[in-house]
């Protein structure tokens, strides 16, 4: 289970982009990569083509590059990187107990919201 999700403010550990945070664009939880916004750009040669329209496309283009989430930690509400753990918290609505499961920072132990 990824402890970090789309739409969260992640900074990176390792690799050459180290120290820079972004938003995390998308999750692929089968390998285990997250794109982030702003990291890890790389060239992307896409093949020159013709809309309806008469205009070109293609050409060379930046885009975000999927890194590793080992190499990306979770940003507190400090702007530093932490921790993540998980509480279980039981809610009783209409007469029943459910549990969910929140995500916390460690060092804190503050509940942590995107």
């Amino acid at each position: 289970m990824a402890k970090i999700k789309k739409g969260d403010l992640v900074q990176v550990i390792a690799g050459r982009d180290k120290g820079m945070q972004g938003r995390v664009l998308s999750v692929d939880k089968n390998r285990d990569r997250v794109v982030v916004e702003g990291v890890a750009r790389v060239k992307k040669h896409t093949k020159v083509g013709q809309t309806q329209r008469g205009g070109t496309t293609g050409g060379i283009e930046t885009v975000e590059a999927p890194i590793h989430i080992s190499n990306v930690m979770l940003v507190g509400p400090d702007k530093k990187p932490i921790r993540v753990g998980y509480k279980v918290v039981e809610e009783e609505r209409g007469g029943r107990v459910r549990a969910s499961r929140v995500r916390i920072g460690r060092r804190g132990g503050e509940e942590i919201e995107l």
